[in-house]
This record gives structure tokens, C-alpha cells and sequence, in this order.
């Protein structure tokens, strides 16, 4: 009897031991099917439009479809520094933002032409592996613009953007647009702080625009919002949500959702058919890579319907909302 139950214990042994194995085996595969993913942020990840790709590389990491590492803060000299080491360190795509050193990250791109590279950039894509993508959310700029030009009572509108380049010069004219389609009389003071982050000098701006008549502000950057509460005037909000932060302030935000990019970028990279390509057109509204939201409670129901009618063109093909990507001025 003891030898019989020696014999029931060690196969039992035996039996977990290979369970073990198959499930280690298992968990390894499983591992090995996530795609690596490095993003390199000049900014705080907190910052607004990086903030919007961060959330969306974290989705797919919670989801299991990435392993993801990023660096945040990176200066543009040490970028490509940056961008090598994560190439050397097996990293399958490698997530960022170029504006002010494409010709130094496209260099790193092609030494290593077996990793696949996606940076927001205002130029086109680079063969074999360098993609582009850009915030395309004109289209919910446009229906915000709708709802700015029937709020204001002044028919002055201030508009502080970042830097006057193509990602943000659409956006600025798409809103525009959108509010002379509901209100012709309307005028814009535009102002760029040649900052991504600088609050203190946006704030300033949006006052000066204040003090020449604007009643609702365009907030592209932190700091308008802020202005525009101590002044009791409306804003429309920019990429992110944050009429929690103002409340009774914010009257619509065109939201950038970038889901839709980093998954179809992903998705080539798992079935190893990455390639140099324009993603910017995920940011467009029937991707879902753009929305608006509004609060209701400061917009009128009438405004509303004719936003949401808008919308629904948009969506459907009936209505298309042009890309220009010239600087835009302030009216004389």
C-alpha cells in the first residue's frame, strides 16, 4: 500500500508539473502575441492632445493587445537618442510626436527599417515604415463653431491657439466656418503664444481679447479657460473635456479620440504588415476618432437640433467640412 500511494504521488506530481508547464508555455505564447509599443512624448503625458494618445496606447494595453512603455518630457535633442534605444530594444512600434525634428526621426526610421514608426507629423508618410498621423477633428471644430456663433452677443469670438501649423490651423478654420454658417456678422481675433504649454500667456492673450470686446473664446490651450472664468465669459473647449474643471464655462469641446488609429497601427504591426501610410484620416468622425460634446444646460434646444442635423450630414456623406491648413488671421 505505501509504494501504491508513492506511485499516486508522484504521478500526481508528474500531471501538475506538465499542467504547469502547458500553462507557463501558454502565458509565454500569450505574451509573445502582444506587440511591444514604445510612445516618446516631448510633453506631459497629462498634456492635452498627448494625453489623448496616451489613454489610447493604455486601452490597448489593458485590453492585452500591447505591451506598453513610454518616456515623457523628452527634449527634441535627445528624441532620436530615444527613438534608437527603443528600436535596439525590440520595441515593434515606437508612437511619438516630430513637428520639430522630422528630419532627424525619419533618419532613425530608416535605420531601422524592421520597426514600425507612427509620429504625429504635418507631412506625408516615408517608405518602408514611417506612418503619419495628425488630429483630424475638424469636423466636430465645425459643429462647436455652430454653437459659439449663435452664443455670442458681441459677434466677436477670440481664438489663442499654440503654434500656427497645419494640426491646429484646421481646426481654428473649421470652427470658424462653423460659426459664419449660423451668424455672418461674426469676427475672430487670433492669436498663437508660439507655446505648447504655457497658461500664464494664453491667459493673458484671451484677456486682451476680452477687453477688445469677445465674448466667447476658442480655448486651443490651457489658460483661455481660465481667463474666461474670471471674466464670466463662454469658451469652447479643445480636444479634452474639461467643462468638470469650468463649470457653467464651457460651452461644447471637440474631443479627439485616438483609439481608432493606435488599433488599426497595431493590428498591422500583429500581422506584420505595417507599412508607411496616413492614419490621420482614424481622427475623422465616422472612425469615431472625433465627437463633440455639449453642455446642455448652457446651449439652447434649437441650437442644439441644428448641430445635431449637422452631424448627421457629416456622417452620412451630405456634408463635408474642408481641411484648410493655412494660418488663419484675424478679421480687419
Amino acid at each position: 500500500m505505501p509504494a501504491i500511494s508513492s506511485r499516486i504521488g508522484r504521478r500526481a506530481l508528474l500531471a501538475s508539473a506538465t499542467a504547469l508547464t502547458l500553462i507557463a508555455s501558454s502565458g509565454a505564447a500569450l505574451a509573445a502575441d502582444k506587440v511591444k509599443v514604445a510612445a516618446i512624448f516631448t510633453l506631459p503625458v497629462e498634456q492635452q492632445w498627448i494625453s489623448r494618445i496616451h489613454k489610447a496606447l493604455n486601452t490597448a494595453a489593458e485590453r492585452g493587445d500591447i505591451e506598453y512603455v513610454f518616456s515623457e518630457n523628452v527634449s527634441n535633442t535627445d528624441y532620436e537618442r530615444v527613438m534608437r534605444e527603443y528600436a535596439e530594444a525590440g520595441h515593434q512600434l515606437v508612437v511619438g510626436e516630430v513637428f520639430g525634428l522630422e528630419r532627424a526621426a525619419r533618419k532613425v526610421a530608416a535605420d531601422y527599417p524592421e520597426t514600425g514608426f507612427l509620429m504625429g507629423s504635418s507631412f506625408q508618410p516615408q517608405k518602408p515604415n514611417f506612418s503619419v498621423f495628425d488630429n483630424y477633428i475638424h469636423e466636430p471644430s465645425y459643429l462647436t463653431g455652430m454653437i459659439a456663433g449663435e452664443a455670442t452677443e458681441s459677434n466677436v469670438i477670440g481664438m489663442v491657439g499654440g503654434y500656427a501649423i497645419p494640426e491646429v490651423n484646421r481646426l481654428m478654420h473649421a470652427f470658424m466656418e462653423g460659426a459664419r454658417e449660423v451668424n455672418p456678422e461674426v469676427r475672430f481675433l487670433v492669436n498663437f503664444i508660439d507655446s505648447w504649454y504655457d497658461p500664464p500667456k494664453a491667459k493673458e492673450s484671451a484677456f486682451a481679447m476680452m477687453d477688445a470686446g469677445a465674448d466667447v473664446m476658442y480655448a486651443e490651450r490651457f489658460g483661455v479657460s481660465d481667463a474666461a472664468v474670471e471674466r464670466g465669459v463662454k469658451a469652447i473647449g479643445n480636444v479634452i473635456d474639461t467643462s468638470a474643471d469650468y463649470p457653467d464655462t464651457i460651452l461644447a469641446s471637440a474631443i479627439w479620440h485616438m483609439e481608432a488609429t493606435i488599433d488599426k497601427a497595431v493590428e498591422a504591426v500583429a500581422a506584420g504588415t505595417f507599412e508607411a501610410a496616413d492614419y490621420g484620416v482614424y481622427s475623422y468622425m465616422e472612425y469615431g476618432g472625433g465627437s463633440i460634446t455639449v453642455d446642455e444646460g448652457l446651449v439652447p434646444a434649437d441650437v442644439l437640433e441644428k448641430v445635431k442635423a449637422k452631424e448627421a450630414d457629416i456622417l452620412s456623406g451630405a456634408f463635408k467640412v474642408e481641411v484648410n491648413d493655412e494660418a488663419p488671421v484675424s478679421d480687419k
